[in-house]
């Protein structure tokens, strides 16, 4: 064919001057078709089908200057046809005025090519003109460089015209389709919504009946929605419903994936416009029914469509009745199980579901479908985190669903939801009001300030006589803006635990604010835990030990005041007696005397945490002793000695302990603590247990504490005889009787010297030193041979150990000779020479020499400069005396808590598998029956 050879008439040069001849000349000229019209075809159609298909033929005609009189070609075709109406810049040229001005539109039923009487049809060269004219445009707009010269050259409004103007569907496919490649370009896209191409287009797609045609003003729409604002314009313009009413019909397969994608763009940030429109249009079915498309495409476009419905409250109702709820559940959920799916492509999917949890109805679809399962799986997902505020506002609506609340509780929601109180904020944006319950759907009035049954109160107000005027009544007093009653005074929560109410939800009343309780990100866990709590019997969920130590984390850790709802959660359960036995088995009381009244969490044992310090630590002392009077009150009861006395006596050993071990806290009445601890063996079964494994973190800890208590109830005036801390420099010092003998004269003379191991020679006196031991009475007086010898040996003994025993020997007490073995704190005594020099006194028969070297070993390894970790050491030595100590020092009154535990846990290890020298040691200062000398000094 001619098209096909390439000809010299057929150059871009020719091309371009024919262009520019016609573009001068008009088309509206009556010129002879041979030399005018004909070589201006020929031009076109080698541009559109040659030189623009070209590699590189967009940018040559537009750097040979094509697009001007391309442009020009157009606007005079546009001319052809009635024109826009111009009402200023970015006014929007009528189709409606037009229409009627150059007479009635085709029937969208007629042929492409029919018009009324009154506008006839463009004639076919027009039409071929346009035609290839249009399509050589739209091929140059897929170029970026070439949309921003059609911008600059003003070719926007040109095809707006003749979107308007010419009703052949083949032009309505092309200028969409130019007009779907400039909308690429924001500010072109901006541009085509000033000239009113929207309404256009919308007629357009309801018009033309072919799928290419529409496929294209599909995809223009698309494009425009570039933006919110666009978005928002495209759907008060009514693009949505069309698009909505055309995917109902069940178009072709190409039509159908241009219009799921066109609805995936409209429906972003879906406004409650859009949502009605499609609503309205019928797509809610069919996009279900998309959902399960075989393409991919299709079958994704559609899901996400859904869940950007799912903002809108007015259609979530609509949605879940079309089977909305299950197909979004069960694309979670195949996301989920997917191994490479990434957070991302669950996040829509996660807001929509949240979001249908808004509606009762919903809700019941979302429970039948297995919903609570799912949402209980991402609250256990750590990946997931930055939902989990999300899904625990939305189990919120679950909250008068009894049947739900136990399936969640089941699940182990409780202690999740304790988790959350102290958790990270999630990043998730805010819903808009929009996105609200339909369940209860917001009463729509031109004004704001009265709603209708407050005007019905104030003319029947006004007709009573009970008020002159409208103006004597405030606005502020209608039902929509009044406050609630006050809540009661809260008897349980200490006053000075009542928290400010400074946080107020936007758009609620001043007055409102004033009895409203704060609600931050943990609002709605703590309002779950509150309907958890009022169960009948809510130990088997809350009286845990997570449940408990989140609720305690966020009352302490709280960066404000913390929410009125947690302390009444916490009296709530300490008050109920179901929950008595829970609170026992699991630590609960030891827990609340520990984090609130002494201030120690479980993550400040053993190693104290790095953290800010506490400015309310009084306060939560005052919330933590009123939380253990409520369970002393409940313990003191009748039901409550019943309770406790059976678990001490026929409960698992597990809860035998327990129960022992949380007597102290909870038990004020000497009848009964005396009975289950000391007559019932209580004291004795939790002494044994202590060598045990900890069946707590902090057993130990708990067990130092009701240790201490203990022996508070049984010594509530007195305590065991402790020494004063009087400084060892300070002592009175004694005469020392042997210093005499190590002179150079000595006086007396010695008769007898010591032979140690070393070769050192030590003097003594034979007399002294006989009448101070029988076993050294046997040995220098008897009838053994050292009897007869001046230089006797003393084997297996050193210098240090030798050293106090000579000055024993010799009438010396307190002369400071016993302190020279004794290593300082910090070292060990196992091995020391404190330790030989105790071995070597009991084996010489020096009693006195003992007790004198323990008391040595205690007043420097248990005085002021010892520490919790020298009471180990200490007792490893195997000395009941100075176990004793070790007691004393341990359970002394003022000790510091966490001192005293970690003292017992020293003992616990240096105690090993025998437990019983310290099961009696400790009993004995409990008891306060010890017999013994002086303690250690104490000092917190």
């Amino acid at each position: 064919m001619a098209a096909a050879k390439s000809t010299p008439t057929d150059s871009l040069s020719f091309c371009l001057a024919q262009l520019t001849a016609a573009a001068g000349e008009g088309l509206g000229g009556r010129k002879d078709t041979a030399t005018s019209e004909t070589p201006l075809g020929r031009a076109l159609l080698a541009l559109r089908t040659r030189h623009v298909k070209a590699a590189g033929g967009i940018e040559r005609f537009r750097a040979r200057g094509g697009l001007r009189p391309l442009l020009a070609l157009l606007r005079r075709a546009a001319a052809a046809g009635p024109a826009p109406s111009q009402a200023g810049a970015g006014s929007a040229p009528s189709s409606v005025e037009s229409a009627a001005s150059s007479g009635p539109a085709p029937s969208p039923g007629s042929a492409p090519s029919a018009a009324s009487p009154a506008t006839p049809s463009p004639p076919a060269r027009l039409r071929k003109t346009l035609d290839l004219a249009l399509s050589i445009l739209a091929n140059c707009c897929t170029e970026g460089a070439c949309r921003a010269e059609v911008r600059r050259l003003g070719g926007i409004l040109p095809l707006v015209t003749i979107l308007q103007c010419v009703k052949t569907d083949s032009i309505q496919n092309r200028t969409a389709r130019a007009l779907g490649n400039l909308a690429m370009e924001p500010e072109s896209c901006g541009d085509i919504h000033c000239a009113g191409a929207v309404p256009l287009l919308v007629e357009s797609l309801t018009a033309c009946q072919d799928s290419q045609c529409r496929q294209s003003v599909v995809r223009a729409l698309r494009n425009l929605a570039d933006s919110p604002q666009h978005r928002l314009a495209l759907a008060q313009q009514g693009a949505v419903r069309p698009l909505a009413e055309l995917l109902a019909a069940a178009p072709d397969p190409a039509l159908t994936l241009a219009l799921v994608r066109a609805l995936l763009e409209l429906s972003r940030g879906c406004s409650r416009a859009c949502a009605e429109q499609l609503s309205l249009g019928g797509g809610l079915g069919p996009l279900v029914g998309l959902a399960s498309h075989p393409k991919r495409a299709v079958r994704e476009a559609t899901i996400l469509i859904l869940a950007n419905l799912c903002a809108q409250g007015l259609v979530r109702p609509a949605l879940g009745n079309a089977g909305g709820v299950e197909v979004l559940l069960g694309e979670l959920r195949r996301r989920r199980g997917l191994n490479g799916a990434s957070p991302a492509s669950q996040q829509p999917l996660v807001r929509a579901v949240c979001l249908l949890c808004r509606e009762a109805i919903n809700r019941a679809r979302l429970r039948d479908a297995g919903g609570l399962e799912l949402l209980m799986g991402l609250l256990r997902d750590p990946r997931a985190s930055a939902w989990h505020p999300r899904v625990v506002a939305a189990l919120v609506g679950f909250l008068y669903d009894t049947g739900a609340l136990g399936r969640l509780q089941a699940l182990g929601l409780v202690p999740l939801l304790a988790g959350q109180l102290c958790g990270e904020a999630g990043d998730e944006e805010e819903e808009g009001r929009e996105a609200a319950s339909w369940d209860f759907p917001e009463e729509r009035t031109p004004e704001r300030a009265e709603a209708g049954s407050f005007r019905s109160l104030q003319s029947w107000l006004i007709s009573e006589g009970y008020a002159a005027g409208p103006g004597d009544i405030s606005p502020d007093w209608s039902p929509e803006c009044c406050p609630p009653p006050p809540e009661p005074a809260d008897l349980t929560s200490p006053t000075s635990l009542r928290t400010p109410r400074a946080l107020r939800p936007p758009g609620r009343s001043p007055t409102a604010s004033a009895t409203e309780e704060p609600w931050g990100r943990e609002g709605p866990a703590l309002l779950l835990l509150s309907r958890f709590s009022q169960a009948p019997d809510p130990s088997g969920a809350l009286v845990t030990g997570p449940a408990l130590c989140g609720l305690l984390a966020y009352v302490t850790g709280a960066p404000g005041p913390p929410s009125p709802r947690a302390l009444r959660i916490l009296a709530r359960l300490t008050c109920n007696p179901a929950c008595l036995e829970a609170f026992v088995r699991s630590y609960g009381a030891a827990l609340l005397r520990a984090w609130l009244v002494l201030g120690v969490a479980p993550d400040d044992w053993p190693a104290l945490r790095t953290r800010q310090a506490r400015r309310s630590q009084h306060q939560h002392r005052e919330l933590g002793e009123m939380l253990l009077q409520n369970l002393t009150v409940q313990a003191e009861s009748p039901f409550g000695v019943g309770a406790l006395t059976h678990l001490l006596l026929s409960g698992s050993p597990e809860d035998r302990v327990a129960c022992a071990l949380t007597l102290p806290f909870i038990c004020r009445k000497p009848s009964l603590w005396r009975r289950l601890l000391l007559d019932q063996g209580g004291l004795r079964l939790l002494l044994s247990a202590l060598t045990r494994p900890a069946p707590h973190p902090l057993f130990l800890f708990f067990a130092a504490d009701s240790l201490s208590c203990l022996q508070g109830l049984v010594s509530p005036t007195g305590s065991p005889a402790i020494l004063p801390a009087i400084p060892l420099d300070l002592d009175p010092p004694s005469p020392c009787l042997y210093e005499p003998l190590l002179g150079p004269a000595p006086m007396p003379a010695p008769d007898l010297h010591f032979l140690l191991d070393s070769g050192l020679r030590l003097p003594a006196q034979r007399a002294a030193s006989a009448t101070a031991s029988p076993f050294f009475r046997a040995l220098l007086a008897g009838s053994f041979a050292e009897a007869q010898m001046d230089l006797v040996p003393l084997r297996g003994l050193s210098p240090s150990a030798a050293w106090p025993i000579l000055h024993h020997l010799h009438g010396c007490r307190g002369c400071g000779a016993a302190l020279g073995p004794v290593p300082p704190p910090g070292q060990p005594l196992l091995g020391s020479e404190a330790e030989e020099a105790l071995e070597a006194a009991g084996r010489f028969l020096l009693p006195g020499l003992e007790e004198e070297l323990e008391e040595a070993v205690g007043r420097i390894h248990l005085g002021p400069q010892g520490g919790p970790e020298s009471v180990g050491e200490v007792f490893r030595l195997g000395r009941p005396r100075l176990a004793a100590h070790c007691a004393r020092w341990t359970l002394g009154p003022g000790q510091c808590p966490r001192k005293r535990a970690l003292a017992l846990v020293g003992l616990v290890e240096a105690a090993g598998e025998e437990a019983g020298p310290l099961t009696e040691a400790l009993l004995a200062v409990v008891m306060g029956v010890e017999s013994g000398g002086k303690g250690p000094s104490l000092d917190c």
